[in-house]
């Protein structure tokens, strides 16, 4: 299926590894211009030639911390327009929560809701003035099934779905789409560090420790299995094309059935 993204610009915060990359590489592939932000010129140029490697066509990098008001403010004059805004940077960990301190709190929020926040605000009068754009929160399952060893992570993750409502709700009437993606566990960078400190033998194959995780932290997945990257960057792919008009305010889950509602 043609996603009909010729010429379209895409901006990927937090696109050197993972699901971030993933999603630059899904866009690019589908003909779109795509923009990628990183903190590490290293990493950049290297996620760079990885898409092009793909056969994705234009593709570049703004070396900026997007969870900052300078890195985001570095980001807005670098690319001072964009059809399509992905805010996919986010940090995880486990904590227990009385462990969790007010810097960790804030922290957090800085890099996995105040990201986004920023750079919508940059972003979204363009797209409402040119009456198309595209706007996808890459939130979590955790938003909804909330982790007790990952409550922060688990709340920031929930904020981002109220600002992706909030924010749908300033489109009434046009051509502008505001949604979030819900991934599961997924593979990806540090995965396998994060796997072994939950397993209960960390010197047990990967294999091993991931059946466990899935068996114990996780039980509730009808996948039973890490989501692949390129499976949520599919969704979101389509999410950020005019394929997916219809689709405004939503909140779409690539989670593998890790939450037991069908609301």
């Amino acid at each position: 299926m043609d996603l009909q993204l010729t010429a379209k610009t895409a901006l990927v915060t937090g696109a050197t590894a993972g699901i971030g990359l993933e999603i630059a590489r899904a866009l690019a592939l589908e003909g779109a211009r795509v923009i990628i932000t990183g903190r590490e010129r290293a990493k950049l140029d290297s996620a760079i030639a990885a898409v092009r490697t793909s056969g994705g066509g234009e593709i570049s990098g703004v070396l900026a911390d997007a969870a900052s008001p300078e890195g985001a403010a570095i980001i807005a004059e670098a690319a001072p327009s964009v059809d399509i805004l992905v805010n996919n940077l986010g940090i995880y960990e486990s904590k227990a929560f009385g462990d969790i301190t007010d810097s960790d709190w804030s922290h957090l929020f800085e890099v996995n809701v105040m990201s986004g926040v920023r750079l919508s605000r940059a972003y979204l009068p363009g797209m409402l003035e040119r009456n198309w754009g595209r706007i996808v929160f890459i939130s979590s399952e955790s938003g909804l099934a909330i982790p007790q060893d990952m409550i922060h992570y688990a709340t920031t993750k929930t904020a981002q779905l109220s600002v992706s409502r909030g924010l749908a709700q300033l489109t009434r009437g046009t051509n502008v789409t505001v949604n979030s993606v819900l991934p599961g566990p997924t593979r990806s960078e540090g995965i396998e560090t994060f796997l072994r400190s939950q397993a209960s033998d960390p010197s047990a194959p990967i294999k091993q420790i991931e059946a466990e995780f899935f068996a114990t932290a996780r039980s509730a997945s009808i996948l039973q299995r890490m989501v692949e990257a390129e499976e949520v960057a599919n969704l979101v792919a389509y999410l950020a094309s005019p394929r997916s008009s219809a689709t405004n305010g939503a909140a779409l889950r690539a989670e593998g059935g890790l939450v037991n509602t069908i609301a």
